[in-house]
C-alpha cells in the first residue's frame, strides 16, 4: 500500500510556489498588480504575516516589487527559453560569439567574462565523458555569460590537453567566435552534442556568481561535444538560475 505524504514546507513557502508558477509561465504577466494583503489572507485563509512573508520570498527573487501607495506588482516575467542547438554551429569567419549575436536577434545584450583558465582533474563524470584515465587531466575554460548585465549561466567547459595545447585556448583571454570555431578550425569540427539536465541545489560558487536568491535551485545541464568518428572534444556543465530560464530543445521525429 502506498504511503501517504505531504507537503511539508511551509504555508508562506507554498503561497509562494503559487504565485511563482503563474509568474513563470506567464498566467501573472509583467506589470500586472496582485490583490491586497486582505484579499490574499482572504483566498488562502492565513494570516497577513504569512502573505508577507510569501511576497518578501518573490520580492527577493526579483519576480515582485512593491509601490508604496499602490500596492505590490509583477516586475518579472516568464522564463526565458534557450535553445542550446542555436550556439552548437562554429560561428562565421569574423562573426561574434553566437551567444552575442544570438543575444542581439531577441534585442538583448550578451557578453561574457572569462574567469579561468587552468589544467585540472576534472569531476569523474566529466573525466569518463572525455574518456581520461584515473586522474587524467584536462584543459577548464570557466567564464560567466551576461543578458542585458544579468548574469546568465556559470559555464564551466573542460577540453581534451591533446587538443587544447598549443592554441589559444590555453591562454588567459577570449577566443573570437568563440572555441567551437576554433575547434573547427584545428580540424574537429562539432557534429553532435548530448545534453543531461537536472535541477540540483547550488554550490556557494553558482549563488555568488549567479547572484541566486534564497533557496533557488539551478538547472545544471551535463553537455558531451562529439566531433568525427564520436570522438568527445568538449565537456561542459552549465549552470542557469532555475526560475529565470528553460531549456527549449526541437526534436524531429525519426
Amino acid at each position: 500500500m502506498a504511503r501517504s505524504f505531504e507537503d511539508r514546507r511551509s504555508v508562506h513557502q507554498k503561497i509562494a510556489a503559487g504565485l511563482r508558477r503563474e509568474i513563470t509561465r506567464g498566467d501573472l504577466p509583467p506589470g500586472s498588480q496582485l490583490p491586497s494583503t486582505p484579499a490574499l489572507m482572504e483566498q488562502y485563509g492565513v494570516a497577513g504575516t504569512t502573505v508577507q512573508k510569501a511576497l518578501l520570498m518573490l520580492k527577493e527573487e526579483e519576480l515582485l516589487v512593491g509601490q508604496p501607495g499602490k500596492g505590490v506588482f509583477v516586475q518579472g516575467g516568464t522564463q526565458q527559453a534557450i535553445s542550446p542547438a542555436v550556439y552548437m554551429p562554429p560561428a562565421a569567419i569574423g562573426e561574434p560569439y553566437r551567444w552575442i549575436s544570438e543575444a542581439e536577434k531577441r534585442s538583448q545584450r550578451g557578453s561574457s567574462k572569462l574567469l579561468e583558465v587552468a589544467v585540472v582533474t576534472p569531476p569523474h563524470e566529466v573525466g569518463q565523458a572525455l574518456k581520461l584515465e584515473e586522474g587524467g587531466q584536462a584543459l577548464l575554460r570557466k567564464q560567466i555569460l551576461m543578458l542585458d548585465d544579468e548574469p546568465t549561466e556559470l559555464t564551466k567547459s573542460y577540453y581534451p590537453l591533446g587538443l587544447a595545447e598549443g592554441t589559444a585556448m590555453m591562454e588567459q583571454r577570449k577566443i573570437r567566435g568563440g572555441t567551437p570555431t576554433l575547434l573547427s578550425e584545428l580540424g574537429y569540427p562539432p557534429l553532435e552534442f548530448v545534453d543531461e539536465v537536472s535541477s540540483e541545489i547550488p554550490t556557494e560558487e553558482e549563488v555568488v556568481r549567479l547572484q541566486l536568491p534564497k533557496d533557488m535551485p539551478v538547472m545544471l545541464t551535463l553537455r558531451v561535444v562529439y566531433s568525427d568518428n564520436e570522438r568527445p572534444i568538449e565537456v561542459s556543465l552549465l549552470t542557469k538560475a532555475a526560475h529565470r530560464y528553460r531549456m527549449r530543445y526541437r526534436i524531429p521525429v525519426p
